[in-house]
């Protein structure tokens, strides 16, 4: 039942994606405003981001372990898309993209910054980058948000059940979303905590869904990779798994200046594919998993 279910909630989420509806992230920014004031002196406080996210975590596992314990755990299966439609998605990319890519192979490269901007980290907005850090940027944040609001919530569902999926995808959305600005760091290590490990299997995914002989040149780099951030991770097992510089901008320039104008769509193209393809994997080794009995 948990690979049917998340199957169904992928096919339901990434359908909502590509219409640009239902954005998790607004959800938690209206759950985590509610009785969210800090007083005076606790604005580095995490005590009431841990309860936000907690209390609702530990009231699924105790659901699921009553479910369990009374022969109705099918019973809790719409529950459990419904939960886990809302944990995933990125919706918001798709046209912001498309115009990034037209306005590159204009060559208008500051359209193109216009397209994107608001997609990018706070601290990454109104900098002025070069064309090629610019693409970076944007190719980093979109493999982070995937991973985060896809693979890190099937990584924690299959190992540990909804709870566990419920509790990591809401440590990233403290770290990006708690009002109190000053807390979110404190969040944001607890998120990376809880990706490490599956985005290090992600970055081995890499390796089989992309190039592996150019995958296995630059894996060395992360793995184990202690203290290494999920995007710097990300970027590198990305950049070795695809092949024709898709991201390595100044070798591509170098080396086919004529077909420059078509880098930008050609290479967000091949990251989404590749990050299709791991999914797939992650897949097919949930069903094997269900078809040994392990889950």
């Amino acid at each position: 039942m948990t690979l049917v279910a998340f199957l169904l909630a992928y096919v339901i989420r990434r359908r909502l994606d590509s219409g640009n509806r239902l954005s998790g992230d607004r959800l938690w920014r209206v759950w985590f405003q509610r009785y969210a004031v800090a007083g005076a002196g606790e604005e580095t406080s995490l005590r009431g981001g841990v309860i936000k996210v907690v209390i609702p975590a530990l009231a699924l596992a105790l659901l699921v372990y009553l479910a369990g314990a009374w022969g109705l755990r099918a019973a809790l299966f719409p529950l459990e898309v419904f939960v886990l439609v809302g944990l995933m998605g990125a919706p918001g990319w798709k046209v912001p993209l498309a115009l990034y890519s037209d306005a590159w192979h204009r060559g208008d490269m500051q359209a193109a910054w216009r397209h994107i901007e608001q997609q990018l980290p706070a601290e990454e907005r109104g900098a002025a980058l070069s064309p090629e850090a610019m693409h970076l940027t944007l190719s980093r944040t979109l493999m982070t948000s995937v991973f985060e609001r896809f693979f890190l919530v099937a990584f924690w569902y299959f190992a540990g059940g909804i709870a566990l999926a419920f509790l990591a995808r809401g440590l990233v959305a403290l770290a990006d979303h708690w009002p109190q600005a000053g807390a979110r760091p404190g969040f944001r290590r607890w998120a990376n905590l809880a990706a490490w490990l599956p985005v290090r299997l992600l970055a081995c995914t890499f390796g089989l869904a992309g190039d592996l002989a150019g995958w296995s040149r630059d894996i060395k780099r992360v793995l184990p990779g202690f203290g290494k951030s999920v995007p710097f991770v990300l970027s590198v097992a990305a950049n070795g798994s695809l092949t024709g510089y898709a991201l390595d901008p100044r070798r591509f320039s170098t080396l086919h200046p004529d077909e420059w104008p078509s880098f930008g769509g050609r290479s967000l193209t091949a990251i989404r594919d590749l990050l299709n393809r791991s999914m797939l994997v992650w897949i097919c080794a949930a069903a094997l998993l269900v078809i040994a009995g392990v889950l």
